[in-house]
């Protein structure tokens, strides 16, 4: 059982050494720096304390999308509340939920910029998000500390065992990833696109598009059915597909 730590575009480098400390002492390992304003740096090196391996086997990021492409449970940390329709959890509610998933799929917990945290581009790309509850009058947390009152939460509620995802029929169901929805999303756009539901840039529509989705569609049988309905109708349309390599996906049951 194991969990991703993503920062996102992390300013201060001792940020970065303090969460790979915490992480050594929870017991975490994998550590993903999406664009950080400088990293290797020795003022993270002095801050992990010994941590010195999770810092050297972190892995580097161009963006968010590409650091949570294999991961089937992704929930983003806010400091403030949020207008969008995504679920608000807390922070024994994100590590029950870390926990019972991360038994079958990747699962990351997504953290950003010291000054502004993650933006709304950034979160749409999470399952559900996450807000630590503190002082009203003072809610903002240095990152590492809110790294580390997860990592705690997480190996808490690692304690406990929970069931697997199943279908109706008993079987295990395979959980999508992130790749997997960005790439049904896309292949939404075109479709919607070509039949002219989307009359130029509509970015608020695509965005409601893709909540609607994320919160309905779970399993990669799922989107790949979506996908061989997508499919059915370009060739009913006689819509040439952009890539056929990438529409080519047909239900399986």
């Amino acid at each position: 059982m194991s969990l991703r730590i993503i920062m996102v575009e992390t300013t201060h480098p001792g940020n970065i050494g303090a969460t790979a400390r915490v992480m050594a002492n929870m017991g975490l390992s994998e550590l993903c720096l999406v664009s950080p304003r400088s990293f290797p740096d020795p003022v993270a090196t002095a801050r992990a304390a010994g941590a010195d391996d999770i810092l050297e086997l972190a892995k580097k990021y161009e963006s968010l999308e590409s650091a949570v492409a294999d991961c089937g449970c992704v929930i983003g940390a806010t400091a403030r509340r949020r207008s969008l329709a995504s679920p608000l959890l807390d922070s024994e509610q994100a590590a029950v939920r870390l926990v019972r998933e991360s038994q079958t799929t990747t699962c990351a917990l997504v953290f950003g910029p010291e000054a502004s945290g993650l933006s709304n581009a950034h979160l749409d790309l999470c399952h559900a998000h996450l807000r630590i509850d503190v002082e009203e009058a003072f809610p903002s947390l240095n990152v590492a500390t809110a790294i580390a009152v997860m990592a705690y939460e997480f190996r808490k509620q690692s304690e406990h065992s929970v069931p697997l995802v199943t279908d109706r029929q008993g079987k295990e169901e395979t959980l999508m990833t992130m790749g997997e929805f960005d790439h049904l999303i896309k292949h939404f756009e075109q479709v919607l696109h070509q039949t002219e539901f989307l009359a130029g840039p509509r970015i608020r529509l695509v965005r409601k598009l893709r909540r609607l989705l994320l919160h309905g569609v779970q399993s990669t049988q799922e989107v790949n059915i979506l996908r061989g309905v997508l499919t059915s109708l370009e060739r009913a349309l006689e819509i040439p597909p952009k890539d056929e390599s990438d529409n080519k996906k047909t239900p399986t049951c």
